[in-house]
């Protein structure tokens, strides 16, 4: 088996050494020419992926955000193989979806949304590991559902790097979901840090509570505002809803009612015990970035 990787930051480096790691050849590329040299010094790659190699794949896998995914399938859908399975793995899929999927048509290709959920606090293919999959998730967004011959052999392309749940879905739902799950907790990780007390020498009184909650504060504000604006629709909506939920705290600690502000930390903890109830800790904890 080979596989192509079109960006080598830490999701495209690593899903690079995962494959090594499982006797799969890896080709590999990033618009960075000192990235890919990097990536072969690092063993992330067997050798660059280029126009003489690209129709050996059989699976590429597209690692940048989506405008870039999207430019990058437009400019060599051509030169790909109708065997050929591509996948992109950006954070969101109804833009790129909707731009892949008539490229793949138009080219006669089987292209699929994806999005391994999976990351680290910092990016880049220096923090790039062969075990940062192991036993995530894998989302897909395929046009159509019902090729279970596909789904299954995708599947097991995937499971070579590590990844433990393959998940179906469509760009529409993925996206919903994904404004909660990962971009509010980074949104909001990255405002709560800019407190003054944050600057303050804090670490001492601090419990892991803190830690846990502002990992995800450092993050690449590059790709993250190219994913929140594509989103925008879902994400403000949440945002909405946790300033409306963060003014009744606000307004029951400012008026020194207990009753209240019990109550309302009672909700908090009933909401999260009925989402244990559903889906269980695994699912709820799926994605580590």
């Amino acid at each position: 088996m080979k596989v192509g990787v079109v960006g080598l930051g830490l999701i495209g480096g690593s899903l690079g050494k995962a494959y090594r790691s499982a006797g799969v050849t890896v080709y590999g590329q990033d618009i960075d020419p000192l990235t890919t040299q990097y990536a072969l010094m690092a063993e992330a790659i067997d050798a660059e992926l280029t126009d003489g190699n690209i129709r050996e794949c059989d699976l590429i896998l597209i690692a940048v955000t989506p405008a870039e995914a999207v430019k990058w399938f437009k400019e060599n859908a051509e030169k790909i193989s109708g065997q050929t399975v591509v996948i992109d793995c950006c954070g969101t899929k109804r833009y790129v979806c909707s731009h892949c999927f008539p490229i793949a048509a138009e080219h006669g290709l089987t292209y699929m949304g994806g999005h391994p959920m999976a990351g680290k606090e910092r990016g880049g293919i220096k923090h790039s590991s062969d075990d940062l999959f192991r036993d995530a998730p894998f989302i897909l967004v395929p046009e159509h559902a019902d090729d279970m011959e596909l789904l299954m052999e995708v599947k097991g392309m995937l499971m070579l790097a590590g990844f433990g749940r393959i998940g179906i879905t469509t760009a529409e739902e993925h996206d919903r979901v994904i404004a909660f799950t990962s971009q509010m907790p980074h949104l909001v990780s990255n405002g709560f840090i800019k407190s003054d007390t944050a600057l303050a020498d804090s670490q001492m009184i601090s419990a892991g509570s803190y830690q846990d909650f502002t990992r995800v504060a450092y993050l690449d504000e590059k790709m993250w505002s190219e994913l929140f604006l594509e989103n925008r629709d879902y994400l403000t909506k949440e945002i909405d809803g946790l300033i409306g939920e963060l003014t009744r705290y606000r307004d029951a600690i400012a008026d020194g009612d207990r009753g209240r502000l019990e109550q309302l930390l009672a909700e908090g903890k009933k909401c999260k015990s009925a989402v244990l109830e559903k889906c269980g800790p695994a699912q709820i904890n799926g994605e580590r970035n």
